[in-house]
C-alpha cells in the first residue's frame, strides 16, 4: 500500500494507518528534525506532527502536479510547522543551535589554521554566536542551503516557499552572520 492510500485510510479513521504512516516515514523526519532542533524536541515535534497529519489527513491531496505522490513533502511540510510553532513560543534567546557546530569551521569563518585546537572551539563559539542572531526562517534556510547542501529548487519545495522567498531567506542570513561574525563569512 502506498502512502496516498495509507493518509486515505487514516482521513477514514484508521489508526492502524497512522501506525504504518509513522513507522515509514518517522525515521527520516526524525533524522530532518535532529538538524534544526535539539534532540530532547525531536520526539516532541514528532509527537505533534502526527497529531496534526491524523487531524487534517481529510484535507490532503494525494498527488502533486506532475501525478507523483507528495505524503513524503506533506509530512516534512507538518513537521517543519510544528518545530517553527515550537520555537516560536520558546523565543529568540533558546533558539536552539544547529549541529554544524561539529564541522570544521576554517571554511566557514576562513580565520585560523584547522589544525589549531583552541582557535577552532573559538570560531565555533563565533559561529554559534552568530547562527542564534537568525530567525526561524532564516535558519532553515541556511540549515538546508548551507549545512546540507541542498538545491534551491529542492529548498523551496521542502520550505513550500517560491524560490525568490528562499533566495531573499538566504540573502538576510548570509548578510545577519556576515554582520555577526565581523566580515569573516564570504
Amino acid at each position: 500500500m502506498d502512502d496516498d492510500e495509507l493518509v486515505a485510510r487514516l482521513a477514514g479513521g484508521d489508526d492502524a494507518a497512522l501506525s504504518d504512516l509513522f513507522m515509514r516515514h518517522a525515521p527520516i523526519l526524525a533524522a530532518r528534525l535532529r538538524a534544526v532542533l535539539p534532540p530532547s524536541d525531536v520526539e516532541d515535534v514528532l509527537q505533534e506532527t502526527f497529531l496534526a497529519a491524523w487531524k487534517g489527513a481529510g484535507r490532503y491531496q494525494p498527488r502533486d502536479a506532475t501525478g507523483a505522490p507528495k505524503a513524503g513533502a506533506w509530512l516534512w511540510g507538518i513537521a517543519r510547522r510544528q518545530a517553527l510553532l515550537l520555537l516560536r513560543r520558546r523565543g529568540p534567546a533558546s533558539a536552539p543551535l544547529p549541529d554544524v557546530l561539529t564541522l570544521g569551521t576554517a571554511g566557514v569563518l576562513g580565520r585560523h589554521a584547522p589544525g589549531d585546537p583552541a582557535e577552532t572551539v573559538a570560531a565555533q563559539a563565533r559561529l554559534a554566536s552568530a547562527v542564534s542572531t537568525l530567525g526561524p526562517a532564516e535558519h532553515e534556510v541556511w540549515h538546508l542551503m548551507y549545512v546540507e547542501d541542498r538545491p534551491l529548487a529542492e529548498v523551496a519545495r521542502l520550505t513550500g516557499v517560491p524560490q525568490g522567498t528562499v533566495k531573499s531567506r538566504a540573502h538576510r542570513a548570509r548578510r545577519l552572520l556576515r554582520a555577526a561574525l565581523g566580515g569573516g563569512l564570504g
